[in-house]
């Protein structure tokens, strides 16, 4: 029998798919797409909006598109576990290519309120810094020798 992984991903929600008879998966990152085969390197990464496949032992392959979410190998290579906000299983690529185009504009809405919201507060910080900073022109100011003006 060839090596396979045991493969899980899940959302807050449920469990989606438990197999121990995969032999490849295919994901994709920030940095591009990648394939994970039994014996892969442990490691961590952070996946967009994206499609994630993979193959079954018996030659069947499945797809999931996946919101945002992380993506673990370790075991040795041996278990590979994907958490993820949310995710729509199919048998067929498809269906699934307009899921992951409205998942995939969501996370942009998403980030671009996030960019929003981070100037907004950056500006408030500054201005509040400015407003502690400035001198108050209502109090009294003091010559160098702390005498007040004449």
């Amino acid at each position: 029998m060839s090596a396979t992984l045991a493969l899980t991903v899940s959302t807050p929600a449920a469990v989606l798919v438990r197999r121990t008879d995969v032999v490849s998966l295919r994901a994709e990152d920030r940095s591009g797409g990648f394939g994970i085969l039994p014996r892969h390197t442990d490691f961590l990464t952070v996946l967009p909006a994206s499609l994630l496949r993979w193959r079954c032992a018996d030659g069947a392959e499945q797809f999931c598109a996946l919101g945002s979410g992380v993506l673990r190998v370790s075991g040795g290579g041996s278990v590979v576990s994907v958490a993820c906000r949310q995710a729509t299983l199919a048998d067929t690529l498809a269906g699934l290519a307009p899921r992951i185009a409205a998942l995939r504009a969501a996370e942009r809405e998403a980030e671009s309120a996030a960019r929003v919201e981070e100037t907004r507060l950056e500006a408030h910080a500054v201005r509040q810094l400015r407003r502690l900073l400035r001198p108050d022109d209502s109090a009294p100011s003091f010559g160098a020798h702390g005498e007040s003006p004449r």
